[in-house]
Protein backbone atom coordinates (compact mmCIF):
# COMPACT_ATOMS: atom_id res chain seq x y z
CA UNK A 1 0.00 0.00 0.00
CA UNK A 2 1.34 3.68 -1.08
CA UNK A 3 1.07 6.50 0.55
CA UNK A 4 -0.74 9.63 -0.87
CA UNK A 5 1.22 11.69 -3.39
CA UNK A 6 0.53 16.07 -3.06
CA UNK A 7 -2.61 15.23 -5.30
CA UNK A 8 -5.44 13.84 -2.04
CA UNK A 9 -2.29 13.25 0.51
CA UNK A 10 -3.50 10.16 1.49
CA UNK A 11 -4.52 6.64 0.71
CA UNK A 12 -7.33 5.07 2.65
CA UNK A 13 -8.40 1.32 3.42
CA UNK A 14 -11.65 1.33 5.64
CA UNK A 15 -12.58 -1.57 8.00
CA UNK A 16 -13.05 -5.18 7.76
CA UNK A 17 -11.40 -5.52 4.81
CA UNK A 18 -9.73 -8.90 2.80
CA UNK A 19 -5.96 -8.35 0.94
CA UNK A 20 -4.45 -11.04 -0.01
CA UNK A 21 -0.91 -12.06 -0.98
CA UNK A 22 0.80 -9.79 -3.28
CA UNK A 23 -2.15 -7.19 -3.52
CA UNK A 24 -1.00 -3.81 -4.67
CA UNK A 25 -2.79 -0.42 -3.70
CA UNK A 26 -0.84 2.24 -5.55
CA UNK A 27 -1.10 6.30 -3.83
CA UNK A 28 -3.94 7.86 -3.80
CA UNK A 29 -6.80 5.28 -3.58
CA UNK A 30 -9.49 5.24 -1.36
CA UNK A 31 -11.32 1.64 -0.59
CA UNK A 32 -14.42 1.66 1.24
CA UNK A 33 -15.26 -0.94 3.67
CA UNK A 34 -15.65 -5.16 3.57
CA UNK A 35 -13.91 -5.07 0.21
CA UNK A 36 -12.05 -8.52 -0.72
CA UNK A 37 -8.81 -7.84 -2.99
CA UNK A 38 -7.61 -12.11 -3.91
CA UNK A 39 -4.24 -12.61 -4.54
CA UNK A 40 -2.16 -10.35 -6.78
CA UNK A 41 -4.96 -7.51 -7.32
CA UNK A 42 -2.95 -4.63 -8.78
CA UNK A 43 -4.23 -0.72 -8.28
CA UNK A 44 -3.27 2.28 -10.08
CA UNK A 45 -3.21 5.28 -8.25
CA UNK A 46 -6.45 7.03 -7.52
CA UNK A 47 -8.09 4.25 -7.79
CA UNK A 48 -11.54 4.35 -5.43
CA UNK A 49 -13.74 1.22 -4.61
CA UNK A 50 -16.62 1.15 -2.52
CA UNK A 51 -17.93 -0.70 -0.12
CA UNK A 52 -18.63 -4.41 -0.30
CA UNK A 53 -16.29 -4.64 -3.79
CA UNK A 54 -14.95 -8.32 -4.85
CA UNK A 55 -12.06 -7.84 -6.75
CA UNK A 56 -10.93 -12.07 -7.85
CA UNK A 57 -7.09 -12.71 -8.54
CA UNK A 58 -5.46 -11.31 -10.89
CA UNK A 59 -7.73 -8.25 -11.59
CA UNK A 60 -5.68 -5.17 -12.33
CA UNK A 61 -7.43 -1.84 -12.11
CA UNK A 62 -6.23 1.32 -14.45
CA UNK A 63 -6.02 4.73 -12.61
CA UNK A 64 -8.90 7.13 -11.80
CA UNK A 65 -11.42 4.23 -12.33
CA UNK A 66 -14.42 3.55 -9.46
CA UNK A 67 -15.83 0.97 -8.85
CA UNK A 68 -19.05 0.46 -7.26
CA UNK A 69 -20.61 -0.64 -3.87
CA UNK A 70 -21.25 -4.00 -4.37
CA UNK A 71 -19.81 -5.22 -7.57
CA UNK A 72 -18.19 -8.27 -8.95
CA UNK A 73 -14.72 -8.31 -10.86
CA UNK A 74 -14.13 -11.67 -12.49
CA UNK A 75 -10.48 -12.70 -11.93
CA UNK A 76 -7.93 -11.78 -14.38
CA UNK A 77 -10.31 -8.70 -15.51
CA UNK A 78 -8.26 -5.72 -17.24
CA UNK A 79 -11.10 -3.07 -15.69
CA UNK A 80 -9.60 0.42 -17.82
CA UNK A 81 -13.98 1.74 -17.32
CA UNK A 82 -15.91 2.05 -14.36
CA UNK A 83 -17.79 -0.49 -12.73
CA UNK A 84 -21.09 0.52 -11.48
CA UNK A 85 -23.03 -0.85 -8.45
CA UNK A 86 -24.23 -4.14 -7.80
CA UNK A 87 -22.99 -5.26 -10.99
CA UNK A 88 -20.70 -8.32 -12.13
CA UNK A 89 -17.99 -8.28 -14.82
CA UNK A 90 -16.13 -10.50 -16.82
CA UNK A 91 -14.41 -10.59 -20.22
CA UNK A 92 -12.13 -9.29 -22.29
CA UNK A 93 -12.76 -6.21 -22.79
CA UNK A 94 -14.61 -5.85 -19.75
CA UNK A 95 -18.27 -6.40 -19.68
CA UNK A 96 -21.37 -6.43 -17.54
CA UNK A 97 -22.45 -10.03 -16.85
CA UNK A 98 -25.48 -9.50 -14.88
CA UNK A 99 -26.15 -8.42 -11.43
CA UNK A 100 -24.50 -9.39 -8.39
CA UNK A 101 -27.55 -11.84 -7.04
CA UNK A 102 -25.18 -14.22 -4.77
CA UNK A 103 -23.59 -10.76 -3.21
CA UNK A 104 -26.87 -8.89 -2.71
CA UNK A 105 -28.76 -11.85 -1.50
CA UNK A 106 -25.99 -12.43 1.79
CA UNK A 107 -25.80 -8.77 2.43
CA UNK A 108 -30.25 -8.86 2.96
CA UNK A 109 -31.13 -7.68 -0.56
CA UNK A 110 -34.61 -8.24 -1.17
CA UNK A 111 -36.01 -10.21 -4.39
CA UNK A 112 -37.36 -7.24 -4.71
CA UNK A 113 -34.47 -5.01 -4.47
CA UNK A 114 -32.79 -7.59 -6.70
CA UNK A 115 -35.52 -7.30 -9.36
CA UNK A 116 -35.40 -3.37 -9.51
CA UNK A 117 -31.85 -3.60 -9.52
CA UNK A 118 -32.07 -6.40 -12.95
CA UNK A 119 -34.54 -3.80 -14.29
CA UNK A 120 -32.57 -1.03 -14.33
CA UNK A 121 -29.29 -2.47 -15.67
CA UNK A 122 -31.64 -4.53 -18.10
CA UNK A 123 -32.48 -0.99 -19.74
CA UNK A 124 -28.52 0.21 -19.37
CA UNK A 125 -26.90 -2.51 -20.64
CA UNK A 126 -28.60 -5.09 -22.52
CA UNK A 127 -31.92 -2.84 -24.34
CA UNK A 128 -29.11 0.16 -25.66
CA UNK A 129 -26.15 0.77 -26.52
CA UNK A 130 -26.43 4.65 -25.73
CA UNK A 131 -26.18 5.43 -22.18
CA UNK A 132 -27.43 8.76 -22.72
CA UNK A 133 -30.81 7.29 -23.80
CA UNK A 134 -30.72 4.28 -21.58
CA UNK A 135 -30.25 6.55 -18.49
CA UNK A 136 -33.72 9.08 -19.82
CA UNK A 137 -35.68 5.73 -20.10
CA UNK A 138 -34.67 4.38 -16.89
CA UNK A 139 -35.74 8.01 -15.47
CA UNK A 140 -38.81 7.51 -17.30
CA UNK A 141 -39.99 3.97 -16.56
CA UNK A 142 -38.14 2.88 -12.94
CA UNK A 143 -39.45 3.71 -10.26
CA UNK A 144 -37.51 6.30 -7.90
CA UNK A 145 -35.80 4.63 -5.46
CA UNK A 146 -32.76 5.22 -3.23
CA UNK A 147 -31.34 2.37 -5.14
CA UNK A 148 -31.94 4.22 -8.38
CA UNK A 149 -30.73 7.03 -7.34
CA UNK A 150 -27.81 5.43 -6.40
CA UNK A 151 -26.94 3.89 -9.79
CA UNK A 152 -27.86 6.82 -12.05
CA UNK A 153 -25.66 9.41 -10.08
CA UNK A 154 -22.21 6.65 -10.42
CA UNK A 155 -22.97 6.81 -14.21
CA UNK A 156 -23.60 10.78 -14.37
CA UNK A 157 -20.21 10.75 -12.13
CA UNK A 158 -18.40 8.71 -14.45
CA UNK A 159 -16.22 11.10 -16.93
CA UNK A 160 -13.78 8.05 -17.87
CA UNK A 161 -16.76 5.91 -18.90
CA UNK A 162 -18.50 2.63 -17.93
CA UNK A 163 -17.94 -0.92 -18.85
CA UNK A 164 -19.42 -2.68 -22.29
CA UNK A 165 -22.90 -3.64 -21.79
CA UNK A 166 -23.80 -7.44 -22.48
CA UNK A 167 -22.28 -8.73 -25.69
CA UNK A 168 -22.89 -12.33 -26.79
CA UNK A 169 -19.62 -14.17 -26.58
CA UNK A 170 -18.88 -16.19 -30.26
CA UNK A 171 -19.70 -19.59 -28.08
CA UNK A 172 -23.60 -18.31 -27.36
CA UNK A 173 -24.93 -20.28 -30.80
CA UNK A 174 -23.38 -23.69 -29.65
Amino acid sequence: MNKGTTDKMKTTLGSHCLVMAYAHIAHDCQLGNHIIMANNVTLAGHVIIEDWAILEGLVAVQQFVHIGAHSFIAGGSLVRKNVPPFTKAAREPLSYIGINNIGLRRRGFTNEDINHIQDIYRILFVQNSNIKKALTEIEKEIPESTLRSQIVEFIHNSPKGLMRGFTPSDNDDE
